[in-house]
């Protein structure tokens, strides 16, 4: 074996065993929106069980309530979070995907997607948490409910 090739080798199978993830954050202006509610709509079609109680305690860590509802949100709600997520299958299922949006009535004022593609690396199947809790502390950054 040449010395290139010593080189390259190791370097190719690097790339396929790292897998790749992707992250994309709009994040929310903290100044700009004083939130002390955020209303979830509900998503039955969402299979990561957990999903739901990942983000209400990204939110609630903040000091920020949450109310849960279904396809249409009571009208207390001038922001709305809209997720989903999906699963891939590689031994067992993962989450490999997940887009999280938060509006300000209608207007979506910050965007969070989480995507896993590809490779052998073995966080696909870390837990929702571990991958989720990064991108909601980025979407949500400094937002804090404000003193009453």
């Amino acid at each position: 074996m040449n010395h290139l090739s010593k080189l390259i080798i190791p370097a190719l199978a690097a790339i396929v065993i790292s897998g790749c993830t992707t992250i994309n954050v709009s994040k929310v202006n903290a100044n700009k929106y004083p939130v002390n509610l955020i209303c979830i709509e509900e998503n039955p079609a969402v299979q990561v069980d957990d999903l739901l109680s990942v983000i209400e305690q990204s939110i609630r860590i903040r000091n920020i309530r949450t109310l849960i509802y279904k396809k249409t949100a009571p009208p207390q709600c001038d922001y709305t979070l809209w997720y989903t997520a999906f699963r891939g299958w590689d031994i067992a299922p993962f989450m490999n995907r997940a887009e999280i949006r938060l509006s300000f009535k209608g207007e979506t004022i910050g965007t969070a997607n989480y995507r896993h593609a590809g490779g052998f690396a073995l966080n696909k199947w870390a837990g929702t948490q571990t991958k989720l809790q990064p991108v909601l502390d980025e979407l949500l950054g400094d937002l804090q409910a404000p003193p009453q």
